[in-house]
């Protein structure tokens, strides 16, 4: 068998099967854990801002509550295989809460701990928190049901006992395609892997069969730290607006303070380094912290419905599985997908597979998401043509990106600190809707499924498989530009 991906739903997936005797080699187009898994704030818990009143709602208490179990069975999982594979990860014991600082939000987080209990949580209400200010409450799991991680280290550890179940890992080999009849075969820069089973763990799939992009919205979110001297003692998550995402980190002799937030559609922000800024008046603000020594972002999808999808890519189609939209929570949710399939593959039973399965229909629930999605692929896919660039690079100062107008054309341009001009088409190699600026990351986004690439023109993130191409050559291949 063969798994796309090697952050933690794919090395999940990858042990599950290589542990049951099966032939797993497992393709990274990166490294190990250097996409989403490695940037996230690593907090594992059942407790997902406000769930389990939405879904209690969207579904019924019966899908809320397979949601919970599901998740607390996936922390299960992850802490006996870091005793079992002896994994060391940072791995701490944490108490979660979602807290709310205004009525509006105490009246939902209420409505949260009666929808979390009837999920079979132990949810309490508090207005105790280990935040250094009063809040209005807040929903809360004992520390027994959650923990905090390194997750490098941890999907590093994963790595090595899926190599010493007999798998194989192989970073920077990007899959480019796949066959379309006949037994699976993918494509990568180097190779071709033909596998009877092929699970795609890659977030956005990169096959379009059956229009997943339609269904998952790319979202990205983003991440500060700074020194402190005592551990925060709570892993936390705002229920009001705008979103703040807190726990700490073993650090030296002391801790991290680890802020998130900031969450936007992925390349739709214009202004992406006020987001670090937003984050780091915050922490300042509200902890008195200073001398941020970190900054990092992340990419998440989110499901229409509003749950993972783990199961075969089309109904039918029994040689592709995906496991994908994990709603900002991916290291519980990435782990339960990969378990569903891993045991479906296997012909095992998995009591939550029917909940989680890819195949659904929730033509009810998801119309809501599916609607946005599309409108807003639709505005960027053909408004954002409309739109000519009426500058061209002159007006591109140093370490800046634009779209400009390059022979009456437009042109994703950036000019990097030396001065030097790199010039690329700015339609994404998915489907064709252009592309934008991300200033913080120094990246070409897609504003419609979340592709990703670098001012090289080169892909940093799928579904896209190919780099952008020159405005002048065409639409696949790259150049460079003498200022």
């Amino acid at each position: 068998m063969a798994v796309v991906g090697a952050g933690i739903t794919g090395l999940t997936a990858a042990l599950s099967l290589a542990r049951a005797g099966c032939d797993v080699v497992v393709l990274e187009a990166d490294r190990i854990g250097g996409g989403v898994t490695g940037n996230t704030t690593a907090k594992l818990t059942p407790l997902h801002q406000l769930v389990y009143a939405e879904l209690a709602d969207r579904f019924d208490p019966a899908t809320a509550r397979s949601y919970a179990q599901a998740n607390a069975d996936a922390i299960r999982w992850m802490a006996a295989t870091v005793v079992d594979e002896g994994i060391a990860c940072d791995w701490r014991s944490q108490r979660a809460y979602t807290y709310a600082q205004t009525a509006e939000g105490v009246d939902r987080v209420r409505r949260e701990v009666r929808a979390a209990v009837e999920a079979g949580l132990d949810a309490t209400f508090e207005t105790d928190t280990p935040l250094p200010w009063a809040v209005a409450g807040a929903v809360s799991l004992p520390s027994e049901d959650g923990a905090e991680l390194h997750p490098v280290r941890y999907v590093e550890g994963l790595v090595e006992a899926v190599e010493r179940a007999g798998g194989r890992v192989f970073e920077h080999s990007r899959v480019l395609g796949a066959n379309r009849l006949g037994a699976p075969r993918l494509r990568t820069e180097r190779a071709e892997v033909s596998a009877d089973r092929v699970v795609l763990a890659s977030h956005m799939p990169l096959l379009d069969r059956g229009l997943w992009f339609t269904r998952l919205t790319a979202e990205r979110s983003y991440g500060v730290a700074a020194p402190v001297t005592e551990p925060l003692n709570g892993m936390l998550i705002s229920a009001d607006g705008p979103t703040r995402s807190l726990r700490s980190h073993p650090y030296g002799d002391g801790e991290l303070l680890l802020v998130g937030g900031e969450g936007h559609v992925t390349g739709e922000d214009d202004n992406t380094p006020a987001r670090y800024e937003a984050l780091e008046a915050f922490a300042s603000a509200r902890f008195g912290v200073e001398g941020f020594t970190h900054r990092w972002s992340a990419q998440d999808l989110r499901p229409a419905d509003g749950i993972p999808y783990a199961g075969p890519l089309l109904p039918g189609l029994s040689g592709f599985w995906i496991a994908a939209g994990f709603r900002k929570w991916g290291l519980t949710n990435g782990t339960l997908a990969a378990l569903i399939v891993a045991d479906r593959l296997l012909g095992r039973p998995n009591p939550y597979a029917a909940a989680f399965d890819a195949s659904r229909r929730t033509l009810r629930q998801s119309a809501g998401g599916v609607g946005r999605e599309l409108v807003k692929d639709g505005r960027h896919l053909v408004g954002d043509w409309l739109r000519l660039p009426l500058r061209g690079t002159d007006a591109l100062g140093r370490d800046e990106g634009r779209i400009v107008r390059v022979a009456g054309l437009p042109a994703a341009a950036y000019r990097d600190t030396n001065g030097e001009l790199h010039l690329h088409n700015p339609a994404c190699t998915h489907l064709g809707c252009r592309v934008a600026w991300n200033a913080a990351e120094r990246s070409w986004d897609c504003p419609c499924h979340g592709s990703r690439f670098g001012v090289d023109g080169s892909v940093l993130q799928g579904p896209a498989t190919r780099p952008l191409g020159s405005p002048l050559r065409g639409p696949h291949q790259s150049r460079k530009a003498p200022a």
